[in-house]
This record gives structure tokens, C-alpha cells and sequence, in this order.
């Protein structure tokens, strides 16, 4: 579903920002300062940035408008922009990078419009791996598991009864993408869609996450055995109904859930989607042509997606992106830490993780920074600088990059 290629709203830095080095700006918090705060990167683009993938603290890619994406090397201090050669026109909403080295994007638009394309050597070359031929088509968001299982949700067009169905697309070898077919798929409503706003419509659980969870069948992230992958997959679609598609076997069988996220309209619905493991998950959404507006917009599932229940949080507003700290937490009131292992009398131990809890909900013009149950931490930027958010994704090591129009990049420690 088509969201504004230039941003929901208009915003981004000032002018009298020099280009020069990632610069700390003031912005305001509703609980003290702590020691670190967020800290605006320096971007050296103006496109609208939807797509967003950190791969470790250092090395992260971009994605926007004009067939641009964006990697960084060094975390952040240097970004360098560039164009897909012959994608000049085309606007990547998804980005899922691996390494350095390895990246998918995909752009979302009708039609042909709608491609994905792969490097495995840092942009130098792109391979086009897939283009959508129905003129009916419009991809809204890409994901993977590992580097060679992947999935791409589309909006609704008619198969050959004339039923709206989503398009699914899988790839089991990151290279040949095959539809789901259309006879697996439950009918989608009139006037229902998805949003193409922030590359999150979609919900799995990668391996490095998977894996973490108590009984998950250990695997390779090189494995090219989709018995080692996690067999969910959830997208959440807008419009007339906001609701939640769900298949628990990699796409041959689906069930669907209904919401309470606001919907009726085709500005309404759920624009993000994210679990952190099979039972506990979050949807995000609004009225992108109302953000200010309160409600309900933001719902939790203890089930696997199976019934929701709306967030007491007030008021609310327009949500576009929400995603998990990948961090885990050892032990009780011990420190945040990606390891997963600790000294216990000179000896490293295993320790079983928690799952996260801290997650990152981006409005149209603030960041809540959400630990459950407490209250979640309002980050607005100074409103004279005008900046604005769409998509997010969280560090392996802890925190989040979120980024905008006009070229914004915000990193969240």
C-alpha cells in the first residue's frame, strides 16, 4: 500500500547543520538525561530513508527514494550514499543487510516498480533477482531469516477466480524467489492492504534470534535447511480492516486474526509488526494523515498473534516502525550484554537469556525508548530542526538506528 515517497510529513535538518561529522543535537526527554543520549548522524543525502538494517554496532545500510542506499563502516561517523545503477526512479522501502558485504533491497512501487535486487560485494554490483510483472503489484516488505531464506509480502491482487490475495513470495537458496500460491492464501478484504512505510509489515524470527529461545533446534545461520529456520512468519495489513496474517509451517497454511488497532479507513491500519519470540509480539499503527490524533494504536499478543489487547498507554499517536532490543538480559539486575556466557569461579558458564524487553516505538516526530511495565521514555528532537522518523532497526549489541526523511539517521543507545 502506498505511503508518500517524501515522508509522511515534511521535515528534516536544518540547513546551517555542516556536513561535516555525526553531531550531537539537543533533545528533549520526559524522564532525566541519561549518560548517553541519541545522537544525529550525518547522512550527506536529502532522500527519504525507509529502509534501515544495522548489522552490528559499526556496519549498518539504508535504504530510500531514487534508487539510493547508504552503508556505514566505522558506526556511523562516515555514511556514503549511492545509486543502484538503472534504479534511479525507484524508491527501496526494505533493506536487509548481512555484512558489509551482503545486502538485499527492495523497492516498492506498481508494477515492475516492485524489485529486489542482491550484492555480496558492498554495492560494487547488484544482481536483479526478481521483478514483479503483474501491473497489479506492490511490494510492502522484505525479511529474512538467514542469508539464503527470506520472505516479501505484497498487497492484495486477483488470482485467476478473481479473489483478492496477498502476494508471498519465499526464497529457500537467497537467490530464486517462488510465490506462494495464491490457493494457500486466505482472501484479503476489500480496501485491506499493507503499508510500505518502514520495511516492518512482517514479523519473523531471524536464526540468531530463534535460536536463543528455550527448545529452538539449533542451526546454522549458513544452513540452506529450511528445517533449521523458525516456520512463522505474521504480516499485518491496513485499510478498511486492520488485521494479522499468521502461518506457523514457512507458508503453507494460514490463519487470520483481527485487531483492535484503529482502522476503517485507507490511511488506517497496522504499520509495524514484531515478535520476539514465538508467543510474544507487537503491532504498531494509526492514521498516517492524522499522527496527533490518540488511539488506539499499539497492542501486545501473549499468543502468537492470536488475540491482542490494546496498550493503556495515553495519549498515542501515528506509529510507523516498532521493533525489539535484540539485547538480552542474563540475570536479574545484572547489565544489558549480547554475551551469553559469564565467570562463575574462574570458569565461563551458559546462561539461559531473557528475552528482551526494551523495545523502540517510532512516532512521526519522537522515538518512545518502551521498557514494560514502566513508562516509556518520550526522545523529541528539538522542534526547530524540524526532523522526522519512519523505520527502525535494532543493534545486535543493544539500541536501535531509526531513520527519516530528508535523509535522517538518529542512532538510540
Amino acid at each position: 500500500m502506498v505511503v508518500s515517497s517524501d515522508g509522511l510529513r515534511g521535515g528534516g535538518f536544518s540547513a546551517r547543520i555542516p556536513l561535516m561529522r555525526p553531531l550531537l543535537i539537543l533533545f528533549i526527554l520526559v524522564t532525566p538525561l541519561v549518560a548517553q543520549e541519541p545522537r544525529v548522524q550525518i547522512s550527506h543525502t536529502t532522500e527519504s530513508l525507509r529502509g534501515v538494517s544495522a548489522v552490528l554496532r559499526k556496519i549498518a545500510w539504508a535504504s530510500g527514494t531514487h534508487g539510493t542506499y547508504l552503508r556505514t563502516l566505522d558506526g556511523g561517523i562516515t555514511w556514503t550514499p549511492a545509486q543502484v545503477p538503472g534504479a534511479e526512479s525507484l524508491d527501496f522501502r526494505g533493506v536487509v543487510a548481512f555484512s558489509a558485504a551482503q545486502a538485499f533491497l527492495m523497492s516498492a512501487g506498481p508494477g515492475e516498480q516492485s524489485r529486489i535486487y542482491h550484492t555480496s560485494d558492498g554495492g560494487q554490483h547488484w544482481d536483479l533477482q526478481f521483478t514483479n510483472t503483474n501491473p497489479k503489484g506492490f511490494f510492502d516488505s522484505i525479511a529474512f531469516w538467514d542469508a539464503h531464506h527470506g520472505v516479501v509480502v505484497g498487497d492484495p491482487i486477483p488470482d485467476e477466480t478473481g479473489k483478492l490475495k496477498f502476494e508471498v513470495l519465499v526464497t529457500d537458496d537467497g537467490k530464486t524467489w517462488k510465490p506462494v500460491p495464491p490457493s494457500q492464501l486466505p482472501q484479503a478484504k476489500e480496501g485491506e492492504g499493507a503499508f510500505a512505510a518502514s520495511n516492518s509489515c512482517i514479523a519473523i524470527l531471524p536464526n540468531a534470534r530463534w535460536q536463543m529461545t528455550p527448545g529452538a533446534m539449533p542451526g546454522s545461520s549458513d544452513s540452506n535447511n529450511t528445517s533449521q529456520i523458525d516456520p512463522n512468519i505474521w504480516f499485518a495489513t491496513g485499510g478498511k480492516v486492520a488485521r494479522v496474517f499468521h502461518s506457523g509451517d514457512q507458508g503453507e497454511t494460514w490463519q487470520v486474526f483481527d485487531t483492535p488497532i484503529l482502522q476503517g479507513r485507507d490511511s488506517t491500519g497496522i504499520f509495524s509488526i514484531a515478535f520476539r519470540d514465538t508467543l510474544n509480539g507487537v503491532i504498531a499503527g494509526g492514521d498516517y494523515k492524522h499522527p496527533d490524533d490518540d488511539g488506539p494504536n499499539l497492542a501486545f499478543t501473549y499468543d502468537g498473534g492470536k488475540t491482542w489487547d490494546l496498550s493503556r498507554i495515553h495519549p498515542q499517536a501515528f506509529f510507523s516502525a516498532i521493533a525489539y532490543d535484540q539485547n538480552v538480559n542474563l540475570e536479574a539486575g545484572h547489565e544489558h550484554t549480547a554475551e551469553l556466557t559469564k565467570e562463575k569461579n574462574g570458569k565461563r558458564q551458559r546462561i539461559e537469556p531473557v528475552p528482551p524487553q526494551r523495545l523502540f516505538v517510532v512516532g512521526d516526530d519522537f522515538i518512545f525508548d518502551f521498557r514494560p511495565p514502566a513508562n516509556p521514555r518520550r526522545i523529541s528532537p528539538n522542534k526547530k530542526l524540524g526532523i522526522k522518523f519512519n523505520a527502525a532497526s535494532p543493534y545486535a549489541e543493544g539500541g536501535a538506528i531509526v531513520v527519516g526523511p530528508k535523509g535522517t539517521i538518529v542512532t538510540i543507545p
